[in-house]
């Protein structure tokens, strides 16, 4: 059975601005600030969760479904799709959109001035995951408009469809209630190590508390690896190690594929989060989000030379 994929797709713009902000923002005129950075480089990328993850699962073997609306815009992603073999029978099309567009500009800091305009991922909420919740056996709700990511964990919660929950860059829309309401009874709710700093705070509850509120909590620490906590239980999962660091962006995408496929396939948890954390690595040395080219066998290769232990799956 497919893996549901729900979450934005968007085309990413990366530029990259060859000085840095603070050479350019005078600290005492931000109240008058009008600055602009002369960008010679740019480069545009196939993004978004939901396509950064099904990419990811393709590449493990796995079969993503992607459930997420796009714009008038979206024929050479839906190409690019195509020539990976990635469903899109799950994307709805709105011919008077625009796909969701992400403007990266990056210094030689690494400091970076990002817009976003969600376009068509504005209209996900009118999808009806009901419809395809049959017939699959795992899914993930991640980042998207918030009233569809609310809609669509509590009908897969209802049809007995086990849930990642990743509340992303959304964390921020979600008052105390509705944010419990989220997490509560998902498979895995996995946050970066600043998101669940906010989660505590927005919560209120412990870390033992809350992590009894989902049946595993996953808090991803980039090279420091990630955290699982079920229960009482805390088990520390090391990073595999990156020959090269090139771009971060989608890194945590990538991550939450290998996930998913270590989940979908039957390996238990820790396991599960060892091919996340390869697949993070991977992309980590690769510039842009869907830019990792490694067959499974070479997959299978970096698990094993990273951790020692044949690939559980």
């Amino acid at each position: 059975m497919s893996i549901l994929v729900t979450g934005s797709l968007a085309i990413d713009r990366i530029m990259v601005f060859p000085d840095r902000f603070k050479n350019h923002i005078l600290p005492d005129k931000l109240h008058i600030l009008s600055v602009s950075f002369h960008v010679p480089e740019m480069r545009e990328f196939f993004g978004g969760c939901a396509g950064n993850i099904a990419y990811g699962l393709k590449l493990l073997g796995g079969d993503p479904l992607i459930f997420a609306s796009a714009g008038r815009d979206f024929g050479a992603y839906a190409a690019w799709l195509d020539q990976h073999g990635i469903r899109r029978d799950g994307i709805r099309i709105h011919d008077d959109a625009h796909t969701a567009q992400c403007f990266i500009t990056t210094d030689l800091d690494d400091n970076q001035i990002v817009a976003f305009h969600p376009g068509a991922m504005e209209r996900a909420s009118q999808l009806r995951v009901e419809d395809v919740a049959g017939n699959v056996s795992l899914a993930i709700v991640g980042p998207d408009d918030n009233a569809a990511m609310r809609r669509h964990a509590a009908v897969l919660k209802e049809r007995g469809v086990p849930v990642v929950i990743d509340p992303g860059q959304q964390l921020i829309n979600f008052d105390p209630d509705g944010l419990l309401t989220f997490l509560e009874g998902a498979r895995v709710f996995v946050v970066n190590d600043y998101e669940w700093a906010v989660t505590l705070e927005r919560t209120g509850f412990l870390e033992r508390d809350l992590a009894k509120r989902a049946d595993a909590i996953i808090v991803t620490r980039g090279a420091s690896g990630s955290t699982i906590l079920e229960g009482d239980a805390r088990t520390e999962v090391p990073a595999a190690t990156a020959e090269r660091v090139v771009d971060p962006t989608g890194c945590g995408d990538a991550y939450r594929a290998g996930l998913l496929y270590g989940l979908a396939s039957g390996a238990p948890l820790e396991r599960a989060a060892r091919i996340g954390s390869v697949m993070g690595c991977l992309a980590v040395e690769e510039r842009g989000t869907q830019s990792v080219r490694a067959s499974r066998s070479e997959i299978r290769a970096r698990y094993e030379k990273a951790f020692g232990e044949p690939f559980p799956v």
